[in-house]
């Protein structure tokens, strides 16, 4: 349960994480928070990766530039020893709490113990040993854990329409199980605001996968239009197509049939729907609250 409630507090507790950050970095370098945008900018990028057991870590770049952002040197004072110490610090000191519950009481949500944090060198530099995090083997990771498939975590590809078809998706007891908390903690009202049914196949994580600063690098936009513009090019060469000559694009859609194709898909689509009636008939009864246990105190 309280994995659950972890689950879908993730995003909140990043968030925090990065105001806490600025301050800390601000901190060390002895300067008031609004000092700190005048001499530096804090930047980061963020990917989100399921464990097996069900429950997201993120993977992080932190980044200190000058007050112009990406290519203005970094202050002297930002070291990466001050980094390291004020990430540690900003991990360490932010707390979420859960709404409260006469069900399940009220959890404190915080950052686990296994915190890394690692330099990232430049890949040319030729002082860095083997195990060093270059820029470039860094690039990799953040490449990999934002393409990871998640299907050996979740199983579910769709959002789940009801505590029946949980039982049906063809993934771990224990997933499953975190599957119908979270479902069940979403029928609670003190918890409607999570909306942990919507992300129940999700385990109940409702952030992004891939997140970043404003002043981290380049837009999403300009990556898309990047992409796009080099898949055109990569067409053209296929096709024999000069790169000055204009290409019209024709998008055209036709209405070929409504309804099922012939009548064994409507018989089939007609037993599955009811043997789903029939096992929700069957469910034990009760309200979501009834199937809840009750826990007092905070966790």
């Amino acid at each position: 349960m309280g994995a659950v409630l972890w689950q879908a507090h993730a995003g909140e507790l990043w968030r925090r994480f990065t105001i806490a950050l600025w301050r800390a970095v601000a901190a060390g370098a002895g300067l008031r928070e609004a000092q700190l945008g005048e001499v530096a900018r804090v930047s980061y990028a963020k990917v989100a990766e399921y464990q097996r057991r069900g429950l997201v870590h993120f993977h992080a770049v932190v980044r200190v530039d000058g007050p112009a952002g990406p290519g203005d040197p970094a202050p002297a004072w930002a070291t990466p020893e001050l980094l390291e110490s004020a990430v540690r610090a900003a991990a360490a000191s932010v707390v979420v709490e859960s709404p409260a519950s006469a069900a399940v009481g009220t959890y404190l949500l915080r950052w686990g113990d296994q915190v890394d944090v690692q330099p990232i060198t430049a890949d040319q530099d030729t002082a860095a040993g083997a195990g060093t995090l270059t820029d470039r083997r860094v690039a990799g990771y953040v490449a990999k854990y934002a393409t990871k498939g998640t299907g050996a975590t979740t199983g579910a590809d769709a959002r789940i329409r009801s505590e029946a078809h949980i039982e049906d998706l063809p993934i771990a007891e224990h997933h499953r199980q975190m599957m119908r908390t979270a479902w069940r903690l979403g029928g609670l009202p003190e918890f409607a605001g999570l909306n942990l049914r919507r992300w129940a196949h999700m385990l109940g994580f409702r952030g992004h996968f891939l997140t970043k600063s404003r002043t981290w690098s380049t837009t999403f936009t300009a990556l898309r239009a990047a992409r796009a513009a080099y898949r055109l090019a990569e067409h053209k060469v296929r096709l024999g197509v000069p790169d000055d000559e204009p290409i019209t694009v024709i998008n055209h859609w036709d209405l070929v049939g409504v309804g099922y194709r012939n009548p064994a898909e409507r018989e089939l689509a007609e037993a599955i729907g009811a043997r789903v009636l029939d096992r929700r008939r069957s469910s034990p009864q009760g309200s979501d609250r009834d199937r809840l246990p009750r826990v007092d105190g905070a966790r």
